[in-house]
């Protein structure tokens, strides 16, 4: 009872009997809730699926390579030419002690990448309205910051976004250094060396 919601439970301020009308309410919004909650999830793999397959059509068409992380692929001894999906890059944390794997959508060895380069790292990022990415948007601020603790200030981490992204959103993770590419613009990637 402490945490049920009052606006949509309103007889429970009352302590009265709910009239049909209120209880129907209340079943619908919490319905609709409940699909949400669902659905979200599903829609979300679906359209990073859709982004992922654009990306490997995009970098195929230029003559690019894709390298199942599956075949013992470490994120720094990636060769030119090459990209692969779900890629793990470990981090030591801010003491030093614990490591661990940060998962990158994608990482891609430009082709003029020469030994010892970085790959250039994206993370496919999609939303349905303008509420979610706000709450996710430190995900990415975090991710940068432990990559530059570990490989130096000149990592590539970009994202490419789909869906709702307002101002305040991409003013944040530019404020933290990260740049983004459109999906309907995705031939913006070749200006960062891809």
């Amino acid at each position: 009872m402490k945490l049920a919601d009052k606006d949509i439970f309103t007889w429970l301020e009352t302590g009265k009997r709910p009239v049909q009308e209120e209880i129907s309410r209340a079943a619908t919004i919490v319905a609709d809730r409940l699909c949400g909650a669902v659905a979200d999830p599903i829609i979300r793999n679906a359209q990073e699926k859709q982004q992922l397959s654009l990306i490997k059509e995009w970098l195929e068409q230029r003559g690019y390579a894709y390298i199942s992380v599956g075949e013992g692929l470490k994120f720094n001894a990636m060769k030119p030419g090459t990209f692969a999906f779900h890629l793990n890059v470990p981090v030591k944390l801010e003491g030093g002690e614990t490591q661990i794997n940060i998962p990158i959508d994608v990482a891609v060895m430009p082709i003029s990448s020469k030994l010892g380069d970085l790959p250039f790292l994206i993370e496919a990022k999609s939303a349905g309205d303008f509420t979610n990415v706000n709450k996710r948007r430190k995900e990415e601020a975090i991710k940068i910051a432990q990559l530059r603790r570990n490989y130096g200030k000149d990592v590539r981490f970009i994202l490419f976004l789909c869906g709702y992204f307002d101002s305040g959103y991409l003013g944040y993770e530019a404020a933290e250094g990260i740049d983004w590419v459109w999906e309907h613009r995705i031939d913006d990637l070749a200006e960062f060396g891809v």
